[in-house]
């Protein structure tokens, strides 16, 4: 590739006089160089604006995300521009050139993809989930993290169509694998059938969200928040710290609870079995005074009733609402404990018991003898 005509006179005649080989080391040394310093001068301007902001920066996640990336691209991009001026024969220049291009696109599909985590850490932090009502940041959540997963997968297969389009010989391949589907595309169908029900359950939930990041729910009998919605699966995060791993589309087959649906305010029940005798008066007080104690109750709802009667005891219930499940679930335990040590102090003859009734007590009495 010969451009002498574009170089000045003086360098034109400076790059004369040296090998070839040395010209063409000198320019991509340039290349590379130039680019390194250009990212070096970008990078410390954005950490210097990052250092005025006290939280959340935006710079700062430039930084963060974009730091790696840039690193390759800028100096790649250089030595593509630099190419031209390398006398080079074009039996290596051509392969040189096709190595760069293909390394630039990998490199800006990369900065598309860090791009991409930057706008989802400006939404978490405009959507922050720390407060007691975070309905609509739940929502927000769940269909950015989808929405993210779904552009990088895009991005990689458009950049690798990409690659490959540029070889001759793939888009030969390629045209004969469009018209040589049949059979073949029938197999892959039914292959891919569970991946492309997943990916379609996926679009489903990320817009109409029968659940959502960090929802509580309680599926296979276990009660877990939602951790991670991916394309094809959710991480629930079950109480006791254990992760039960769904496929996606489990959420649009099969029923399941969730208890943050609307809204994470919940209502609570204990239930006592107490003797007939027990005095409900003076056990609604005590719960009165216990509840107006505690600070998980959310002042909305508390009760006591008689839901039940058995031939050996009565069914107490105790109803109560808390801001979440995780309080109502302490409420419930604090407000039985207390309550049962209430009545073991108090009303010991209240506790559930077995009463035999002996009729003609006389005939079982043995009779003193004599003597």
């Amino acid at each position: 590739m010969n451009t002498e005509n574009r170089l000045p006179p003086d360098l034109l005649e400076f790059s004369q006089r040296i090998p070839s080989i040395v010209w063409d080391l000198i320019i991509a040394l340039i290349a590379i160089l130039v680019g390194l310093i250009i990212k070096f001068i970008v990078t410390h301007l954005f950490k210097f604006y990052a250092k005025k902001e006290t939280s959340y920066s935006f710079f700062r996640s430039i930084i963060v995300n974009l730091g790696t990336a840039i690193t390759y691209f800028i100096p790649l991009f250089l030595l593509n521009l630099f190419l031209p001026f390398m006398r080079m024969d074009n039996a290596f220049i051509a392969p040189l050139d096709k190595t760069v291009e293909i390394l630039l696109t990998i490199s800006f599909a990369g900065i598309l993809v860090r791009s991409v985590r930057i706008l989802e850490d400006y939404i978490y932090h405009a959507y922050d989930l720390n407060k007691a009502d975070n309905l609509l940041e739940r929502k927000i959540r769940t269909q950015i993290q989808f929405m993210r997963k779904l552009l990088v997968v895009i991005i990689v297969f458009v950049t690798i169509a990409i690659i490959l389009l540029s070889f001759e010989s793939m888009r030969k391949i390629g045209t004969g694998l469009l018209t040589g589907v049949g059979i073949g595309g029938i197999i892959v169908g039914f292959a891919a059938q569970n991946s492309l029900g997943n990916l379609l359950a996926g679009f489903q939930i990320a817009f109409t969200q029968p659940i959502r990041i960090d929802d509580v729910l309680v599926v296979e009998g276990e009660w877990g928040r939602v951790e991670e919605i991916t394309l094809t699966y959710v991480v629930l995060r079950i109480w006791d710290q254990r992760r039960l791993i769904l496929p996606i589309n489990y959420f649009i087959q099969k029923p399941f609870q969730n208890w943050t649906r609307s809204s994470a305010d919940i209502l609570g029940t204990v239930f006592l079995y107490m003797d007939y005798s027990i005095p409900l008066d003076e056990i609604r007080k005590e719960f009165d005074r216990l509840i107006v104690k505690s600070p998980l109750w959310d002042k909305k709802v508390s009760i006591i009733q008689v839901t039940d009667s058995k031939e050996n005891a009565i069914e107490i219930r105790v109803l109560m609402s808390a801001s979440n499940s995780s309080d109502a679930f302490d409420l419930r335990c604090y407000i039985r404990e207390n309550l049962i040590t209430y009545i073991q102090q108090n009303y010991p003859g209240s506790l559930p018991k077995s009463r035999n009734e002996i009729k003609d007590l006389e005939k079982y009495v043995v009779p003193k003898t004599a003597g």
